[in-house]
């Protein structure tokens, strides 16, 4: 499996990737895919195997707080799911993360979105602390907005020496 930072050439299949994530990742249009391959490849990697976008990741460093990375979508092909690819994919980001001196990842999940928690925990986030408890999972209420209410995952990025 190659991982490389998203080329604008994948945009298509990328957008096609990300569909089959619904209801929890939406697809984004062609133009952002293609503004992710421009300005934000180093944190945008992609996973190849003979050819095919087997996942991907679309993550940003702040430009508010430049010790964080959100990354907002991680997506992996149904044919190449427990396969690791996440973990790879986001062990990428967390690398240059490391590079740049980030302290942390962090991303977002819909409270319902048992497969996402086992997922980030399994990966070695931890659940932040919430305003409330859902299922054993804690969330912050509108975190994105009204009626957003999401549970908040974070990992802790070391130096690299």
């Amino acid at each position: 499996m190659i991982v490389s930072p998203l080329r604008s050439e994948l945009t298509g299949e990328l957008e096609r990737l990300m569909a089959l994530g619904e209801p929890f990742v939406r697809p984004r249009t062609s133009s952002d895919y293609w503004l992710y391959a421009r300005l934000f490849s180093s944190t945008c990697p992609v996973a190849l195997e003979d050819g095919t976008l087997a996942g991907a990741v679309i993550a940003f460093r702040s430009q508010d707080d430049p010790a964080d990375v959100y990354v907002q979508d991680v997506m992996v092909h149904p044919d190449f799911r427990r396969r690791g690819v996440a973990g790879l994919l986001l062990d990428s980001v967390r690398t240059r993360a490391a590079d740049w001196g980030c302290h942390r990842l962090y991303l977002t999940s819909e409270p319902e979105n048992r497969v996402a928690h086992r997922t980030w925990l399994t990966l070695g986030f931890h659940n932040v602390p919430g305003d409330r408890n859902v299922d054993g999972v804690q969330v912050l209420t509108e975190f994105k907005g009204a009626g957003k209410d999401r549970a908040v995952y974070e990992l802790p990025v070391s130096r690299r020496s």
